[in-house]
């Protein structure tokens, strides 16, 4: 007969923490929020850690380059969606990787031979208004000089104006030699009051390029997520079916980690693809989702670096109204940190725990981390902000963006939920919908992370290890759920003031 769970399939908003003493040193001020993003072993640091315990969903609607960037400054990371062509998603991964760094690879690079339309059709197609002109146009060439905004005006000059008439050439450059450390490239920066300084090696060939800006965006965003290179760490989605195609193109694109896109991670082809990737590349990949002590060990054995958690919890999720498959996100959360602990203690290896939907208040994300999840995944959450690629709309007297599951036949992501080969979905798994417009990331985070901060103290926990330890967490009856908000007042409203 089949196995029956009697217990209720919990949600967050059935549970409430329950304040610990709070000492004087537990102010947000003094809360640190780094977590670990990949396996490690007992007593060693993970590989790749987070700033702050927060990922964007890998959707269409949610994570694409920009959103990227933004969250990483932040120091959280986007998992780029994979729902498109294999070329495109490694671009944004590019776009991500050569953002932020503290000595650049050139990305735009040309000969003196090119004009002014070659100029700006590169700056159009990249985005970046510093040239580097070589003689032969690659990013090693021997470096005759640089073009920026300041050496043309297009409203005068020529479009055929060849680059050599009006580039800074080398000789007036303020150049780094090869083997400048980055302090001492941005001494030179600041002394000659210089946005781009580029270093050459001791053939006057072009090494790297320190930007001004890098500098002054690091110290505004101290929390920003950086590799070793000083380049922001960026995440892609996959699927289990054109694996073999697209690794290959994210890992040579700068990828820093991959995770498996899929509404139900407890498949062989999950553990296929965990194998192939692990036994090919030097490359951290996350795989999910489950639900229950027996996913999470599949994909653990498998190789996953970290576990992905939830089924149907989504806000434009309907897998378990379609399909009847899935659990409350808390449930879920419980069961898998359980499991999660029990392996730690059989191995000595931490596997990290991404809770993954079901997050409707902020409050929500504290309980997910106080249950043992090491950081979420929000999608409607990041959604609503400027940075996320979707348009913003009126509807109505309101604002709102564009807000669609990769479920959805919006989305047009077959691979992820057919297994069949077929062209279209039979059903969907998610909606179409809107969310409220929110405004900036950086401001809402903000609000976010201070809520998250302050509840922490209130459980008397300055990290998150604290907070998995010390936590108490009660059940609430339904009763108690009306009590905790607004009730027995008549709210004032527009409707109820003084008439003028």
């Amino acid at each position: 007969m089949a196995t029956y769970y009697m217990e209720p399939s919990r949600t967050f908003s059935e549970f409430l923490l329950i304040p610990n003493l709070t000492t004087k040193d537990c102010t947000p001020a003094n809360v640190k929020l780094k977590t670990p993003l990949v396996k490690f072993n007992k007593g060693e640091e993970p590989a790749i850690s987070l700033n702050i315990p927060f990922s964007s969903a890998v959707m269409q609607a949610v994570s694409d380059d920009g959103m990227a960037i933004a969250l990483a400054r932040s120091g959280g990371i986007s998992f780029i969606f994979g729902s498109q062509s294999i070329e495109e998603q490694a671009q944004m991964v590019r776009k991500v990787k050569g953002y932020k760094a503290g000595f650049v690879v050139s990305r735009s690079n040309l000969t003196p031979q090119h004009t002014l339309s070659d100029v700006l059709a590169l700056k159009e197609e990249t985005g970046h208004s510093t040239v580097a002109i070589t003689d032969d146009g690659t990013a090693n060439g021997k470096l005759v000089g640089i073009v920026t905004g300041r050496d043309y005006r297009r409203s005068r000059d020529p479009l055929d104006r060849q680059i050599s008439e009006f580039m800074t050439p080398f000789e007036k450059l303020i150049y780094g030699n090869s083997g400048i450390s980055l302090s001492e490239a941005n001494n030179l920066i600041w002394d000659h009051k210089l946005n781009c300084l580029p270093i050459v090696d001791e053939n006057g060939k072009l090494d790297t390029l320190v930007f001004r800006k890098d500098y002054d965006e690091h110290k505004e965003n101290p929390m920003e997520l950086l590799d070793k290179n000083k380049s922001y760490i960026v995440g892609a989605g996959i699927n289990t079916k054109d694996y073999t195609e697209r690794v290959p193109a994210l890992v040579e694109a700068g990828v820093d980690i991959l995770v498996i896109d899929s509404s139900d991670g407890y498949s062989e082809w999950q553990h296929e693809t965990v194998q192939y990737v692990k036994q090919n590349f030097d490359v951290k990949i996350g795989a999910g989702n489950v639900v229950d002590r027996e996913g999470f060990r599949y994909l653990v054995e498998s190789g996953a670096d970290f576990i992905k958690v939830g089924i149907g919890g989504g806000s434009i999720c309907i897998t378990r109204e379609q399909k009847g498959i899935g659990r409350g996100q808390a449930s879920s959360v419980m069961e898998v940190v359980e499991a999660r602990d029990e392996y730690f203690r059989e191995t000595g290896i931490y596997i990290p725990i991404c809770s993954d939907g079901g997050i409707v208040h902020d409050y929500h994300v504290t309980l997910a981390l106080a249950m043992g999840a090491d950081f979420v995944m929000l999608g409607r959450y990041f959604a609503r902000f400027d940075e996320s690629p979707t348009r913003k709309l009126k509807v109505g007297n309101n604002f709102v963006k564009e807000y669609w599951g990769e479920g959805s036949n919006r989305a047009r992501n077959w691979q992820r939920y057919d297994t069949g080969g077929k062209s279209k979905l039979l059903f969907e798994e998610g909606v179409d919908s809107y969310v409220p417009y929110a405004g900036s990331l950086q401001e809402n985070l903000d609000k976010t992370l201070g809520k998250i901060k302050s509840t922490m103290c209130n459980c008397g926990s300055l990290t998150l290890d604290e907070l998995k330890v010390n936590a108490r967490i009660a059940l609430v009856s339904a009763t108690s759920l009306v009590e905790g908000g607004a009730h027995d007042v008549i709210l004032k409203e527009s409707s109820l003031s003084e008439e003028s």
